[in-house]
């Protein structure tokens, strides 16, 4: 099965009718989750219609009308996650051996392949940082925009152009390839004024035609030249707030004060900071190691989102693309409590990307995360079981089992395990 043509994944076994024996015919567009435990505590039956959150009920209190029912005992369900900085051109490329292929087809099969692992994890929707120009023209976005094609349905995924230079003679080239990204569907217009000659008249061009086409903004920027950030700040402000800048790991290396002064321009503009905890992506050739000062940004008011960034690429030959390990890096390195790390990542990450709120309440999308554990703190330090639910269904499972062999003293403490052996056919 080719890599642009993914399958829906199988039901689970202890997945079944609900209708049977109610009397009452099923909701062929309907899926009941029961027994999910929420974030307050309660223990509750969510049934899906449409693509939203039909109703909340407690547990057993619905009635049995879906087509098909999900057991989420031992699970915690949540809004699911978002990705606003990946980087679907570059990645899985760390590992490869010569040079790094940017044909179409290669280029849309990795994208894809990466999307789809972090749908896995949870993240339903990705916003992908794609570089136009130098030899490889707008072959990466094209690309990036098929696998964005041939997801439908399984995950909603994003392309933002970034071109490397639009000023002076050897700007002209980006700026013109830039113009027809956005014709071909990029719907985010992204950056590197770092890089640029002439980083302000960088900032003006884009913010120019974002105007012109009604598009967000999103630019990568390392943030380590306080007077440099506050013309951009200052920029950027007519255009709240669909405007977004990240990692600013150089915020991190700034006096105290200046940083403060910096956090308090950008809450001013209404500009959102996508921080990347696992380190930085290659666009900024790894300029800076340190993750942006979120608490000093949430404090000043600024809007603070979590990416996961480089997925095994030149930035981050390791990197795993899971929102939980950068909220995972958030609660245990950036001092946030367990739920603030947890809606960097998910509330804060829609809202960065202009994506409708999602809460485990009637009316709200059906974009869901269940992670087995049963409070936020527990599912950040070890999330193995996963179901992701995209637009009201299931469209990504993980299961993990973990048995301690030969130990009485591991069934007395009854030890949990990420999940049970299902029985064979």
């Amino acid at each position: 099965m080719p890599d642009s043509q993914p399958q829906q994944p199988p039901h689970s076994p202890r997945s079944g009718g609900a209708g049977g024996g109610s009397g009452a015919p099923a909701d062929i567009n309907s899926l009941l989750l029961s027994g999910a435990r929420l974030t307050d505590g309660r223990t509750v039956d969510v049934r899906l219609s449409g693509g939203r959150i039909e109703a909340v009920g407690t547990a057993g209190s619905l009635p049995a009308h879906a087509s098909s029912r999900v057991d989420l005992s031992g699970y915690l369900l949540l809004p699911a996650p978002a990705e606003p900085h990946a980087h679907g051109d570059t990645a899985l490329t760390a590992d490869g051996e010569g040079p790094v292929s940017y044909t179409v087809d290669e280029v849309q099969r990795r994208a894809t392949e990466a999307a789809l692992l972090q749908l896995g994890h949870g993240a339903t929707a990705v916003r992908s940082h794609v570089r136009i120009g130098d030899v490889h023209g707008l072959g990466p976005i094209e690309a990036v925009l098929q696998a964005r094609r041939s997801l439908r349905g399984l995950a909603d995924l994003t392309a933002v152009a970034v071109p490397r230079l639009l000023t002076g003679v050897a700007g002209a080239d980006g700026l013109s390839m830039l113009r027809d990204a956005v014709k071909m569907g990029a719907s985010v217009i992204g950056g590197c004024p770092d890089l640029d000659p002439d980083p302000t008249g960088y900032t003006e061009a884009v913010l120019e035609l974002a105007a012109e086409h009604g598009c967000p903004v999103d630019l990568h920027t390392d943030a380590d030249d306080p007077a440099r950030l506050a013309r951009l700040t200052a920029m950027i402000g007519g255009l709240r707030p669909g405007v977004s800048i990240g990692p600013c790991g150089g915020l991190s290396r700034l006096p105290l004060d200046v940083a403060t002064r910096a956090a308090d321009g950008l809450a001013a503009a209404g500009v959102t900071v996508v921080c990347l905890p696992q380190g930085d992506c290659a666009a900024l050739e790894r300029r800076g190691l340190r993750t942006a000062p979120v608490r000093l940004l949430r404090a000043a008011g600024v809007r603070v989102a979590a990416g996961s960034g480089a997925l095994r690429d030149a930035g981050n030959p390791v990197g795993r693309g899971d929102p939980l390990e950068a909220a995972y890096l958030l609660a245990s390195q950036a001092g946030l409590r367990a739920p603030e790390a947890y809606d960097a990542v998910s509330g804060a990450a829609r809202a960065a990307m202009g994506l409708p709120e999602v809460r485990v309440e009637a009316g709200f999308p059906a974009e869901l995360l269940a992670v087995r554990g049963d409070r936020i703190s527990g599912v950040l330090s070890l999330a193995y079981s996963r179901i992701v639910v995209h637009r009201g269904r299931v469209v990504a499972r993980t299961s993990a089992v973990r048995e301690y062999c030969d130990s009485a003293v591991a069934v007395a403490l009854d030890l949990p395990r990420q999940g049970r052996m299902e029985p064979g056919p």
